[in-house]
């Protein structure tokens, strides 16, 4: 085997705080085997704590609607001079816009192998949103995925097949399955369950509509009456403004009253928030695989989440948690209901979460298989 030398990684992704929150370990691990690493994702203000790790940092940002032509191509053009600087050897990209614009781009460079990470398949494919849009993205990653040098990871079957139903993956893709981003197992430890005097329920996402906003706001309200001095439901994201399912911050005001339902932002310390609550919820749409639930599996919680894509992966029925159909706020409520008031089972779903979590999660098996794609793409 041919060692290179001067091995270059460059990871694009949309903001600086989901690459820290789902890929900051895979690129420490990649400095020291020697790669040279580079990350283009928007800075928000966390650019600092990514150069302090050795990584060479771009500031480059996506639009988030991509309903504007001339600003779509502004961006190829942006993203193609990018490549062209750095020439990375592997790249990697991740989210749906780089994955689509980066492999388009990359079949201009055919020495070079790309990693294209599949974490859900995004706005445009939730809720039988057919459009121009979405035909225009097909259109391009079946382009895009004409590469021999080209791995895609998905972190569930069913995105898998349904790309492969779209025509979009081919028989030159070398693909991978890896459930989700993996969890770090040593950082979120479970710990003894906290007093059941108030249940506690954490609703730990960005506040969008398909996160399942709407159905957990209904579900509060057919409760309320009965459990408000039972349960506390604590929202805990941001209100993202800026996506087209993002909750406004005067609906989630108005629906968290301080007692029943809190709101408390976006919080960077997730262990604490955590380990304060008895139950975790996300009555999403559609997931790759929700880093929330995986932390939460990990920290031991019972959870209560839909049958969608993604979601449904993360919880064994009545052994873990429950799944109810997704759009359902009344059956979302009736599990609610029904777990608030079994101390028993929160407890033991809690220990078997982190069972699951210990065998299915660990962050350390998802960092190998990433550093094994990579150096399968350089050999090759």
């Amino acid at each position: 085997m041919i060692i290179k030398e001067n091995k270059k990684l460059l990871i694009v992704t949309n903001v600086d705080w989901f690459f820290i929150s789902h890929r900051l370990c895979i690129a420490e691990e990649a400095l020291k085997k020697g790669w040279e690493v580079y990350v283009a994702c928007e800075d928000t203000g966390r650019k600092n704590e990514i150069e302090d790790k050795g990584i060479h940092f771009i500031d480059f940002r996506f639009s988030r609607s991509g309903t504007n032509l001339f600003q779509e191509i502004s961006t190829i053009n942006k993203m193609f001079g990018l490549y062209r600087k750095i020439n990375p050897d592997v790249l990697h990209n991740i989210t749906l816009k780089p994955v689509i614009y980066g492999s388009v781009i990359a079949r201009l460079f055919r020495s070079k192998g790309v990693v294209n990470a599949i974490s859900g398949l995004g706005y445009n494919f939730t809720g039988e949103r057919i459009g121009k849009v979405q035909k225009i993205m097909i259109f391009l990653m079946r382009v895009g995925f004409k590469k021999n040098k080209m791995a895609v990871i998905f972190q569930n079957d069913d995105d898998k097949n349904e790309l492969l139903g779209l025509k979009i993956l081919n028989k030159s893709n070398k693909i991978y399955k890896i459930k989700g981003s993996g969890v770090d197992l040593e950082k979120f430890v479970s710990s003894p369950m906290k007093n059941f005097d108030i249940i506690k329920i954490l609703f730990p996402s960005r506040m969008l509509w398909d996160k399942g906003v709407k159905e957990l706001k209904e579900a509060t309200d057919i409760l309320k009456q009965k459990y408000k001095d039972k349960i506390q439901f604590i929202l805990s994201g941001l209100a993202d403004t800026e996506n087209k399912a993002g909750v406004s911050e005067e609906f989630l005001k108005q629906w968290a009253d301080g007692e029943y339902v809190k709101w408390i932002g976006y919080q960077r310390d997730m262990v604490e928030v955590y380990d304060n609550s008895h139950i975790v919820v996300l009555p999403s749409y559609r997931e790759g695989m929700p880093k929330t639930l995986l932390e939460a599996c990990s920290m031991g919680k019972a959870i209560i989440t839909t049958d969608a894509i993604g979601c449904k992966e993360c919880v064994d029925e009545g052994i873990n948690g429950y799944k109810v159909p997704v759009y359902d706020s009344k059956k979302l409520a009736l599990a609610i209901e029904k777990l608030a008031n079994d101390e028993m089972k929160i407890t033991q779903m809690g220990i078997n979460s982190r069972i699951k979590a210990e065998k299915e999660f660990d962050v350390k098996g998802v960092i190998k298989k990433h550093l094994e794609i990579y150096e399968f793409l350089l050999e090759k």
